[in-house]
């Protein structure tokens, strides 16, 4: 791949905080005009990963370049939306987004028209004069997501920009990152442990757990790399007999992959729906007590962390 190819690339980075290796040697590029997601459970070093990689946080070892033509300066050619919505409540939102443009030294005869055309887009044209104190906790999110984007970034950093969204603004701010995607050719870093919104938004997903970096590939490619089969989600009314059971199940029949997920049995079978009542009738049989079973047939990114890990995404 030619060095205009990405935007930024990690070689070996490494972080370490007394003794603990929060992320381990991660190599990798990141293209331009790409959404790349890095979907991985709480604490498995994402945001430390995206921290080293736009310079917020010094790496232990390893190096970090950047590949960008249009900024004046590294502080403008990165926009960084953080997990956790940092806003000054005294101002309104219009203040809000218009103050952090003139930090990033926007000129001013575009800034007001700028301001404007984000609040629309982040659907708080109405809330433009309510201080942010009084705004809602989703309204605080996309107004966080405004003040990053203001400068008109190359690159934009988005860590869990869904976090305590309901559905419906969650699929608002879904639109609004494929938008900026496309309407500007932005290149865009987003952390999650949501499945459907890696899968959805992602270009590209790498999976991280432990602070090392597992695979990355589009998200079709993933979910086909975990092979055939169907999956079976099996739920017993005795949480601690489901290693037991497991064991049940594998000598009742032809398992490709069992593991145990949360509160749940996981199996993954050839013609799983055709293996179902056998499956069921061994764990009867052996006195174990069913409550649910079901089944799915397409793989899911949770099937391919699973399938990576023996665990679930949310364990």
């Amino acid at each position: 791949m030619g060095k205009t190819d990405f935007v930024i690339e990690t070689n070996g980075l490494t972080k370490k905080f007394d003794g603990l290796t929060a992320v381990e040697d991660l190599s990798l590029k990141i293209h331009k005009g790409e959404i790349f997601g890095f979907l991985g459970p709480n604490g498995a070093g994402k945001t430390t990963s995206i921290r080293m990689m736009v310079g917020l946080l010094k790496p232990t070892s390893g190096e970090v370049n950047l590949n960008m033509e249009e900024p004046k300066s590294f502080k403008e050619g990165i926009g960084i939306c953080p997990q956790e919505i940092v806003l000054w409540e005294d101002l309104t939102a219009y203040e809000n987004v218009h103050f952090m443009g003139r930090m990033y030294e926007v000129p001013e005869r575009t800034l007001a028209n700028r301001v404007d055309r984000l609040l629309d887009d982040l659907q708080l044209t109405d809330r433009r004069d309510s201080l942010a104190s009084d705004l809602s906790g989703g309204m605080k999110r996309r107004l966080n997501l405004g003040m990053s984007l203001v400068h008109e970034p190359r690159i934009v950093v988005l860590d869990e920009p869904s976090a305590g969204l309901d559905p419906q603004s969650r699929l608002s701010l879904w639109e609004f990152i494929r938008r900026l995607r496309a309407d500007a050719n932005t290149s865009i870093i987003l952390t999650t442990h949501l499945m459907e919104e890696a899968n959805r938004l992602s270009d590209r997903v790498g999976i991280i757990d432990h602070g090392k970096l597992l695979v990355v590939d589009t998200p079709e490619n993933l979910k086909k790399s975990v092979g055939e089969g169907d999956s079976l989600s099996i739920e017993l009314s005795d949480k601690k007999a489901n290693e037991e059971a497991l064991e049940k199940i594998r000598e009742a029949g032809d398992v490709l992959e069992g593991s145990v997920v949360g509160d749940r049995l996981l199996v993954r079978a050839l013609d799983a729906i055709g293996q179902m009542g056998k499956f069921t009738r061994a764990l009867e049989d052996s006195g174990f007590d069913v409550l649910d079973v079901s089944v799915s047939r397409t793989n899911t990114l949770e099937d391919v962390f699973i399938h990576l890990t023996g665990r679930g995404l949310r364990s």
